[in-house]
């Protein structure tokens, strides 16, 4: 079969099940992320219909839609109110540090992996996942909620350390200068100053320049100038996804206010190709044998993430049922 008509019929056959996958979610009212996850499961290496030409565009199509995803949660907030709430978090965000990296590194450890695959696991269970959080505060309708701007804060908080954390690994694995270690870590806290800096300035003449009274105009403008400065974030071992959320922090006004209902229909296709992602990229004979101690540590650090994210909340003043609302997302 030509490789083009594959392609397509792999990549339709795909849509179809997200579809069918997305109508379950809604029916019986959960977020179809779960069934997105298991779907990469099936349809990845070992699974039971593994794709065969369509999986690169579907890791690029996942990078895109973790980027739009940030985006658009950016664009629910000012710089002034992000800035605020960093101030107010960054005890807790600590407190999410010191809470939630030891489990991954002593357990690292108790598995016999050595120090640096030990840090790495520590990585793991410290960070959340940006993209998977945008997507539940989505599809639960609790952008608007008062605990959600703190949760935000306290994911761009870990990007930060994870901005210092990634360069000082990669020389831990590969060797290095370590020069290089603080230019890189020097660039990537740059970039995130120097973007807040501008929101705090210029977002408006900036989102003026950006605006046109054409659909597609605006469009293409507004999502080139993301997926730029997104690529320009990760160049520089910052998340794409915290470049993506800076910028919509950036945009502001008219521009911000008809671009997004331009956006959501993107959103929604490439954020559940993001989640397919993942599942393909687990082999599905993999997992028993460490689903126990996986599931054992899913559990400790579920506790901990539960416990940084209501301090977050009550640090920032919010009641107690938000305290709660923080703490599981």
């Amino acid at each position: 079969m030509p490789h083009l008509a594959l392609l397509l019929i792999e990549l339709g056959g795909v849509t179809l099940v997200l579809a069918l996958l997305a109508r379950l979610g809604a029916r019986i009212g959960l977020s179809p992320i779960p069934f997105y996850l298991i779907a990469g499961l099936v349809l990845g290496e070992g699974g039971i219909v593994p794709l065969v030409t369509s999986e690169e565009f579907i890791e690029v199509g996942a990078e895109i839609g973790v980027v739009l995803l940030l985006f658009m949660l950016g664009l629910e907030y000012s710089a002034e109110e992000l800035m605020g709430n960093l101030r107010s978090v960054a005890p807790a965000g600590l407190i999410d540090l010191v809470l939630c990296f030891p489990p991954g590194f002593v357990a690292g450890l108790l598995l016999g992996w050595g120090i640096v695959p030990a840090v790495l696991l520590g990585g793991i269970t410290y960070i959340s996942s940006s993209g998977m959080v945008a997507k539940l505060l989505t599809d639960l309708g609790w952008l608007g909620n008062r605990e959600t701007p703190t949760v935000l804060s306290v994911l761009v908080f870990e990007d930060l350390v994870m901005a210092v954390f990634l360069p000082v690994v990669a020389v831990l694995t590969v060797g290095g200068d370590a020069f290089g270690i603080v230019g890189s870590v020097a660039l990537a806290l740059g970039l995130v100053a120097a973007v807040l800096f501008i929101a705090y300035r210029a977002s408006a003449r900036l989102s003026d320049l950006a605006f046109h009274h054409n659909d597609e105009a605006l469009l293409l403008t507004v999502f080139g100038i993301t997926l730029l400065v997104a690529g320009l974030a990760q160049l520089i071992n910052l998340s794409s996804a915290v470049g993506a959320f800076l910028v919509g922090i950036v945009l502001s006004g008219p521009a911000a206010d008809k671009v997004r209902p331009m956006l959501v229909p993107l959103q929604n296709l490439f954020a559940a190709v993001f989640f397919v992602f993942f599942g393909l990229q687990t082999d599905p004979a993999a997992i028993p044998p460490v689903l126990l101690p996986a599931l054992a540590l899913a559990v400790v650090v579920g506790l901990a993430k539960w416990l940084s994210g209501r301090t977050a909340a009550r640090l920032a003043g919010v009641a107690r049922r938000g305290q709660n609302r923080a703490g599981v997302m």
